[in-house]
Protein backbone atom coordinates (compact mmCIF):
# COMPACT_ATOMS: atom_id res chain seq x y z
CA UNK A 1 0.00 0.00 0.00
CA UNK A 2 1.37 3.10 -1.08
CA UNK A 3 1.70 6.14 1.69
CA UNK A 4 -0.80 7.89 0.13
CA UNK A 5 -3.16 4.71 0.08
CA UNK A 6 -2.44 4.68 3.92
CA UNK A 7 -2.98 8.27 4.44
CA UNK A 8 -6.76 7.94 2.79
CA UNK A 9 -7.17 5.16 4.89
CA UNK A 10 -6.11 7.02 8.06
CA UNK A 11 -8.72 9.62 6.35
CA UNK A 12 -11.61 7.54 5.96
CA UNK A 13 -11.37 5.72 9.33
CA UNK A 14 -10.97 9.13 10.88
CA UNK A 15 -13.99 10.79 9.17
CA UNK A 16 -16.21 7.77 10.47
CA UNK A 17 -14.91 7.62 13.79
CA UNK A 18 -15.39 11.63 14.50
CA UNK A 19 -19.02 11.21 12.91
CA UNK A 20 -21.52 9.11 14.51
CA UNK A 21 -24.22 9.67 10.97
CA UNK A 22 -21.73 10.57 7.96
CA UNK A 23 -22.69 10.33 4.72
CA UNK A 24 -20.53 9.48 1.28
CA UNK A 25 -22.30 10.92 -1.06
CA UNK A 26 -21.90 12.19 -4.63
CA UNK A 27 -22.55 15.77 -4.42
CA UNK A 28 -23.66 17.89 -1.26
CA UNK A 29 -27.38 17.60 0.63
CA UNK A 30 -28.10 20.97 -0.64
CA UNK A 31 -27.24 20.27 -4.14
CA UNK A 32 -26.72 16.38 -4.40
CA UNK A 33 -25.43 15.08 -8.28
CA UNK A 34 -27.23 11.27 -8.45
CA UNK A 35 -30.27 10.06 -7.56
CA UNK A 36 -29.49 7.62 -5.56
CA UNK A 37 -27.86 10.49 -2.87
CA UNK A 38 -30.67 12.11 -3.12
CA UNK A 39 -32.60 10.01 -1.96
CA UNK A 40 -30.30 9.20 0.82
CA UNK A 41 -30.87 12.93 1.63
CA UNK A 42 -33.82 12.74 1.63
CA UNK A 43 -34.67 10.06 4.11
CA UNK A 44 -31.53 11.75 6.36
CA UNK A 45 -33.19 14.70 5.94
CA UNK A 46 -37.15 13.76 6.65
CA UNK A 47 -35.63 12.45 10.07
CA UNK A 48 -34.54 15.67 11.40
CA UNK A 49 -31.25 15.23 12.59
CA UNK A 50 -27.96 16.17 12.26
CA UNK A 51 -25.46 14.45 9.85
CA UNK A 52 -22.08 14.47 8.33
CA UNK A 53 -21.27 13.93 4.78
CA UNK A 54 -18.47 13.55 2.34
CA UNK A 55 -18.90 14.41 -1.11
CA UNK A 56 -16.25 12.08 -2.60
CA UNK A 57 -16.28 13.79 -6.12
CA UNK A 58 -14.23 16.44 -4.62
CA UNK A 59 -11.89 13.63 -3.06
CA UNK A 60 -10.97 10.91 -5.98
CA UNK A 61 -8.65 8.98 -3.87
CA UNK A 62 -11.52 8.33 -0.74
CA UNK A 63 -13.67 7.61 -3.73
CA UNK A 64 -11.20 4.57 -4.87
CA UNK A 65 -9.91 3.77 -1.21
CA UNK A 66 -13.39 3.24 0.54
CA UNK A 67 -15.32 0.73 -1.36
CA UNK A 68 -12.58 -1.59 -0.52
CA UNK A 69 -12.73 0.12 3.46
CA UNK A 70 -16.09 -1.41 3.42
CA UNK A 71 -16.09 -3.89 0.95
CA UNK A 72 -19.26 -1.84 -0.98
CA UNK A 73 -18.50 -0.99 -4.29
CA UNK A 74 -21.34 1.84 -4.95
CA UNK A 75 -22.42 5.09 -3.57
CA UNK A 76 -23.60 6.89 -1.12
CA UNK A 77 -22.91 4.92 1.61
CA UNK A 78 -24.26 5.58 5.01
CA UNK A 79 -22.15 5.20 8.25
CA UNK A 80 -23.70 5.26 11.95
CA UNK A 81 -21.94 4.40 14.55
CA UNK A 82 -18.30 3.67 12.70
CA UNK A 83 -20.80 0.50 10.77
CA UNK A 84 -21.40 0.89 7.20
CA UNK A 85 -25.46 0.49 7.34
CA UNK A 86 -25.46 0.53 3.63
CA UNK A 87 -26.22 1.99 0.00
CA UNK A 88 -29.66 4.52 -0.49
CA UNK A 89 -31.91 0.90 -1.11
CA UNK A 90 -30.90 -0.41 2.28
CA UNK A 91 -31.28 3.09 3.46
CA UNK A 92 -34.97 3.60 1.97
CA UNK A 93 -36.02 0.30 3.04
CA UNK A 94 -34.85 1.35 6.14
CA UNK A 95 -36.99 4.32 6.33
CA UNK A 96 -39.85 3.34 5.62
CA UNK A 97 -40.04 0.26 7.95
CA UNK A 98 -39.35 2.66 10.81
CA UNK A 99 -36.26 1.04 11.07
CA UNK A 100 -33.70 4.16 10.44
CA UNK A 101 -35.14 7.00 12.47
CA UNK A 102 -34.85 4.83 15.78
CA UNK A 103 -31.07 4.74 14.45
CA UNK A 104 -30.15 8.17 13.60
CA UNK A 105 -32.06 9.47 16.73
CA UNK A 106 -29.81 7.20 19.03
CA UNK A 107 -26.51 8.45 17.69
CA UNK A 108 -27.28 11.82 16.32
CA UNK A 109 -28.54 14.74 19.02
CA UNK A 110 -31.48 16.43 18.68
CA UNK A 111 -30.72 20.34 17.68
CA UNK A 112 -30.81 22.78 20.37
CA UNK A 113 -34.26 24.65 20.54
Amino acid sequence: MTEQARDTEALIRDQIAKHAVLLYMKGTPQFPQCGFSARAVEALSQIGRPFAYVNILENQDIRSMLPQIANWPTFPQLWINGELIGGSDIMLEMFQNGELKPLVEQYSPAPEA
